[in-house]
């Protein structure tokens, strides 16, 4: 199902953008120097791309044999300027391009072509689903280097993975593979690296052929839950009762019964 289109390039090049398939935006980090690591201008770019994008599904991979090797923070061999660029860096564009993904109105694939490592890890996983090729391998290594991880990281890697996977994910330090990752939740699927393409975009496009307000309205609820205490404050649920409530008064939730009846594709009005 590989399709082909116009590349645009952001980021210096470092961001490859196409369209592979109706409403399917991919998103490639095109970093190969430097194992995709990420700097403050894919960061930048990557935030500034996803909140003005309206595509209802996208897919967030790698160019070349590494997914992304975390943040690029700059020379090793001076440790007070490393410091500083790691603080600039987490501080800013790493928390606002985390921020963006999490906050896309509809469903972000993470394709991981290649090696996830750090904040790169944090990346897919903060995508809404994550489909990975056999070979890969996903890493934390803060305890490697004396790094306390944020707060946010941490919470969101309890809540996919679970507290004793993520600690062992934290502590240990060490990475693990696609099939250990699979089995720790890290990973929804995990494919042949020849397939990884054509897998991630099938899911996309089933994605996006379904009802555009079911997926905003979810992906809000699915948010909203992580984010709000387990005891939800009563405007709060009020509002999510709300919102789901608002789908059975749509144009879209009547064709949707009705093509299901009649056996045939949808046609979505957003409305």
């Amino acid at each position: 199902m590989s399709s082909s289109s116009t590349v645009t390039e952001l980021a210096s090049g470092k961001l490859l953008l196409d369209e592979p398939a109706e409403n399917v935006l991919r998103i490639r980090i095109s970093n190969p120097d430097k194992r995709g690591a990420l700097d403050h201008e894919i960061l930048d770019t990557l935030a500034e791309t996803l909140w003005t994008r309206e595509d209802r599904c996208i897919i967030l991979t790698g160019d070349g044999p590494v997914f992304s090797a975390g943040y690029d923070i700059g020379n090793f061999d001076d440790p007070e300027m490393l410091s500083e660029a790691a603080e600039r860096l987490v501080a800013h564009p790493f928390t606002d391009a985390i921020r963006a993904i999490e906050y896309y109105r509809y469903p972000v694939i993470a394709a991981l072509n290649g090696h996830a490592i750090g904040g790169g890890l944090e990346v897919a996983v903060s995508c809404d689903i994550r489909v990975a090729a056999r070979h890969v391998k996903v890493g934390m290594p803060p305890a490697k280097i004396g790094l306390i991880y944020s707060h946010s990281g941490l919470k969101k890697f309890m809540e996919v993975c679970g507290p004793g996977n993520t600690s062992e994910l934290f502590f240990l330090g060490r990475h693990v593979d696609a099939a250990r990752a699979y089995d720790m939740g890290l990973l929804n699927y995990v494919v042949d690296g020849d397939d990884l393409e054509d897998t991630a975009l099938s899911m996309a496009c089933e994605i996006a052929a379904n009802a555009p307000l079911s997926l905003v309205g979810n992906k809000e609820i699915m948010r909203t839950l992580r984010e709000v205490p387990s005891e939800l404050p009563a405007g709060v649920e009020r509002r999510l009762v709300e919102l789901r409530e608002t789908c059975f008064r749509t144009e879209d939730f009547r064709e949707g019964l009705k093509a299901f009846a009649e056996k045939r594709a949808p046609e979505w009005k957003g409305r």
